[in-house]
């Protein structure tokens, strides 16, 4: 039997209803798979860009910067002389203290002369009467020039007469040498400064005996402190440098205390006087003597310093620091420089001097920011984010350091 018309419409009804309720349901399934995965796709288009890297940087400076070498030396008294007596006797006075600042010529000790005053008149009673005895044979010597011209003696008792007086010009002129010994032997018993400077410690005191003796004690030393040198040594690569720069002129030098209270202070200025004529080939180093004013006496004889000798300056040199410095291979140098956008870029550079903890470089510009810290973590093109970094100079005190790398950073924030 055929269903009847409307029958058949609501059985169409009623799969309509069902395909529709299937797609909504699929809808939905399909909107609840996709809103986990959208939400998922927002953190990472994030994670694609990684955030800022903090570093500390410097700006590139360009400044005339002094080639130098540095050695350690000794300070040594231009001059020094240890004082002992010439002769034998005990000793009258000391005029001098210890430490004491003496001039050249100065009275220092008086010895007990009495037994040399003596031996001197004896020597001058001498020549006088050798003297009176010559001034006879004078006499007798005109007297025969007379006789011999009048025929009254012969010709040999002239001879006689000249004979006896030359001898007895002999003898004067022996005496008055003796007389000079004695005055020299007398003039021992006081004993001055042969040098200006500074006394050490007196060895002896009034009533010490003394004695002319080459291996004794000696009374006291004296130095002179000003001026005052250096002495110290290089290594024998330098030599050509230091000669080329002795060469152009007076080659200027710094002492720099390395100990006690002088420590800090502004180094002392003076010049190279000598380089020595040999290198000694057991240490491959050459010996160097420099001289400084030195009337504050603020260097010692025997006192251990540093010194600096300037051999030539780099006219605009570009400067940065060596901690900014990359090695990459056994030759290869280079720096990260803070790009327009505050990114990394890698920059290759040719080093053509270090000195302390700068160096001079090829390759970059002055006025461009260089990464110091935080550069090991660097790629190029990583986004940055810059500090002032404290860069010290060789020899600066902290202080100036950290001021001098602020104001090298110029306006990084």
């Amino acid at each position: 039997m055929r269903p009847t018309l409307p029958l058949r419409l609501s059985g169409l009804l009623i799969v309509l209803v069902a395909l529709g309720l299937a797609g909504c349901g699929r809808k939905s399934d399909a909107d609840a798979n996709a809103a986990p995965s959208g939400a998922a796709s927002a953190p990472g288009k994030a994670a694609s860009a990684p955030p800022p890297q903090m570093v500390g940087v410097v700006k590139v400076v360009q400044a005339d910067v002094p080639v130098s070498l540095e050695a350690s030396g000794t300070v040594t008294a231009l001059q020094s002389v240890d004082l002992r007596a010439q002769t034998t006797s005990t000793v009258a006075q000391v005029l001098v203290k210890d430490g004491q600042d003496v001039k050249q010529g100065q009275l220092l000790f008086r010895f007990d002369d009495r037994a040399d005053r003596a031996s001197l008149e004896k020597a001058r009673a001498q020549l006088a009467r050798d003297r009176a005895a010559q001034a006879d044979l004078e006499r007798q010597f005109k007297r025969a020039q007379e006789l011999v011209a009048q025929n009254f003696v012969s010709r040999s008792a002239l001879d006689t007469a000249q004979a006896n007086l030359e001898a007895g010009q002999a003898l004067v002129r022996s005496d008055e040498a003796a007389v000079q010994a004695a005055q020299v032997t007398t003039s021992y018993n006081e004993l001055r400064a042969p040098i200006s400077g500074r006394v050490g410690i007196v060895s002896v005191f009034p009533g010490s005996l003394v004695q002319a003796n080459a291996t004794a004690l000696p009374l006291v030393n004296i130095a002179q402190l000003d001026p005052i040198s250096i002495a110290f040594t290089v290594p024998e690569s330098q030599l050509g440098h230091l000669l080329a720069a002795t060469r152009g002129g007076a080659l200027e030098a710094e002492a720099l205390p390395v100990s006690g209270a002088a420590r800090g202070a502004a180094p002392v200025k003076g010049r190279v006087t000598v380089v020595d004529n040999l290198v000694d080939s057991t240490t491959g180093t050459i010996k160097v003597k420099a001289e400084f004013d030195n009337k504050a006496h603020t260097m010692w004889p025997g006192q251990y310093v540093r010194v600096r000798v300037t051999l030539r300056t780099l006219k605009d040199a570009t400067v940065v620091p060596q901690a900014a410095i990359i090695m990459r291979g056994t030759t290869e140098r280079s720096v990260y420089v803070v790009a327009p956008d505050n990114t990394a870029k890698l920059v290759t550079v040719q080093v053509r001097q270090t000195l302390g903890e700068q160096a001079v470089v090829d390759g970059l510009e002055a006025g461009q920011q260089v990464v110091v810290d935080g550069k090991q973590n660097l790629r190029p093109g990583t986004p940055l984010r810059l500090q002032a970094a404290v860069v010290r100079a060789a020899g600066a005190p902290a202080s100036s350091a950290a001021a001098a790398s602020a104001a090298a950073s110029g306006n990084a924030p």
